[in-house]
């Protein structure tokens, strides 16, 4: 089964820059989408970045973030370390969110569907203020 663990969440200043971790277990990193994704309060919860891929040869690998914070966040895994992270630099208050990292076998087409998504992290708290 795969488990997932965020951690390095929490209180920052606008401005600032956090890196948040999630543990992977149970997976080949070769056979998952990764992705991050957060729900403020009283929103909606949204993909915020993903690894991802739409071929059944899980050969050709993408990027994508949410529009809101492109250029500011970045997403990457360490194989090796079975680790995915989410950098976040330049943070504003409207990063506050839980955030969650999750898994979707590959290739995930469908990923824009949450459900597809199989597996979800705990989540960890991101607080934005000054």
């Amino acid at each position: 089964q795969v488990q997932l663990v965020e951690s390095g969440g929490g209180s920052v200043q606008p401005g600032g820059s956090l890196r948040l971790s999630c543990a992977a277990s149970g997976l080949t990193w070769s056979s998952y989408c990764m992705g991050w994704f957060r729900q403020g309060p009283g929103s909606e919860r949204e993909e915020v970045a993903a690894i991802y891929t739409d071929d059944v040869s899980r050969t050709n690998w993408g990027i994508e973030y949410a529009d809101s914070v492109k250029g500011r966040f970045t997403i990457s895994q360490n194989n090796a370390k079975d680790m995915l992270y989410l950098e976040m630099n330049d943070v504003k208050p409207e990063d506050t969110a839980m955030y969650y990292c999750a898994s979707e076998k590959a290739p995930c087409p469908l990923r824009y569907l949450q459900s597809t998504w199989d597996t979800w992290g705990q989540g960890t708290q991101v607080t934005v203020s000054s």
